[in-house]
């Protein structure tokens, strides 16, 4: 077993999951704002250290992809926060893509930057106590898209970034995002999902990435937020597993999925009939950012002082989350 792939199981096993807290200034002021909180260095760490600091870490969440801004903080107690999180037991992991930016000659669609000066990044964030990575890229569905210059282009930056992420020691969570905007099926995203998910493990394994060394981090097989002919729970969970089986080689550890503009609940839901119906060997969890902490945030915001009443909130969507991870969540438990 190589380090790669230890680093990677001690994140995904046992029902853990990632706590996606790598949101962007940016993101983060909208989210900030939405609920009437200033957005402000102090008050971003103010929350997620609210977060780092809960009970559920210990139990549910086995990495934390942390921003460039917060992996640099120390907490309240003087703690750097990645010392913080490692003392819960959880892996520290940093975002290192730059953003998405317009894609040349696909101006409809995103290129995600980051590679220049990477190699160095990485050597800084290992040093700060980084053990995995992030980058996302983004497909749009419609009838032209994602056109084939924006999955090449993508998944060949995700290979790159594989590559040097695996040559500094940390493991690279893969997140090939096909957005759910749009009026599009079920259909068509199982059919858009498969392509980019095999166009990327085409490329990775160009670029000699040892696959038990990554984490892929998709999409569920979903219809458009804006498509009349919604598909039920149980059919996304069949749909997203057929995709992953026929698109994701074996040596793969384990697949964390993003929540991508779902609901909490939903999203719990979903993850829970995957694992009801995982007939493969790969570990399914999840990453979530929102679906983990927006009822948290709508809560602190009320008062952010109240870090005990913050984290009760946290721990249970942390909890639902970790149970659906292993398929023994059930509608009834949100409410106990």
């Amino acid at each position: 077993m190589s380090e790669l792939n230890k680093i990677a199981l001690k994140i995904l096993s046992n029902g853990k999951g990632i706590l996606a807290a790598d949101e962007s200034n940016g993101t983060m002021t909208k989210r900030l704002e939405s609920v009437n909180i200033q957005s402000s260095p102090e008050n971003r760490l103010l929350f997620r250290e609210t977060l780092f600091l809960s009970e559920s870490m210990m139990d549910c969440i086995g990495g934390v992809i942390l921003y460039d801004e917060t992996i640099n903080q120390s907490s309240n107690s003087g703690k750097k926060i990645p010392t913080l999180i490692s003392d819960t037991g959880a892996v520290p992991g940093i975002k290192v893509d730059t953003g998405a930016k317009v894609l040349a000659n696909s101006s409809e669609e995103k290129i995600t930057e980051g590679l220049d000066g990477l190699r160095e990044r990485l050597k800084d964030y290992y040093q700060l106590g980084a053990r995995f990575t992030k980058w996302r890229g983004v497909y749009n569905i419609s009838k032209k898209y994602p056109s084939q210059i924006a999955i090449n282009s993508n998944t060949h930056a995700l290979a790159r970034y594989s590559a040097l992420v695996q040559e500094c020691g940390m493991v690279p969570v893969v997140e090939p995002e096909v957005l759910m905007d749009g009026e599009h099926s079920a259909e068509d995203c199982f059919t858009k999902t498969s392509e980019v998910i095999q166009k990327c493990f085409e490329e990775l394994i160009i670029h000699k990435i040892d696959l038990t060394g990554i984490i892929l981090k998709p999409n569920m097989i979903l219809a458009g937020n804006k498509s009349k002919n919604k598909i039920s729970n149980e059919e996304v969970s069949l749909k997203t597993l057929k995709c992953l089986k026929q698109s994701v080689p074996n040596e793969v550890p384990g697949i964390a999925f993003l929540s991508g503009g779902q609901s909490e609940i939903e999203a719990t839901e979903n993850l829970n009939l995957i694992n009801k119906n995982n007939n493969t060997n790969f570990i399914m969890t999840y990453s979530y950012g929102r679906a983990l902490q927006q009822s948290a945030l709508k809560f602190w915001s009320k008062d952010i002082k109240d870090s005990k009443g913050t984290q009760n909130i946290f721990n249970h969507r942390a909890k639902m989350n970790t149970l659906a991870a292993q398929g023994k969540w059930s509608s009834e438990l949100e409410n106990k």
